[in-house]
């Protein structure tokens, strides 16, 4: 099993930025990719950014050039920093890692509004 803990949530506004962290722990042998998925309400969960282990990386085109996805192996973390954030990218922003298996953090809300 893995676990997964996100945060770095919260309320921006329009044009702002916020850096979203996740910590895995347990089986960490189990993870190959980590990344990002989001779901507003009313929709679907969608994909924001995924990286692998040696860094290659799957971004959104609704973020790209405005988010970055990075991770820090020795840590066992992901990092989701977010620039230029609008209204439309106000959702509950999930971890997932793949690999042996697919796991999911509890979600962390992020909303941009004035």
């Amino acid at each position: 099993q893995v676990q997964l803990v996100e945060s770095g949530g919260g309320l921006v506004q329009p044009g702002g930025s916020l850096r979203l962290s996740c910590v895995a722990s347990g089986d960490i042998f189990r993870i190959v990719r980590m990344g990002w998925y989001r779901q507003a309400p009313g929709k679907q969960r969608e994909l924001v950014a995924t990286i692998a282990e040696s860094g290659s990386t799957n971004v959104a085109d609704s973020v790209l050039g405005r988010f970055t996805i990075f991770r820090d192996n020795a840590k066992n973390t992901v990092y989701l920093q977010m620039n230029s954030l609008k209204p439309e990218d106000t959702a509950v922003y999930y971890c997932n890692t793949q690999g042996l298996g697919s796991y999911w953090g509890l979600g962390t809300q992020v909303t941009v509004s004035s």
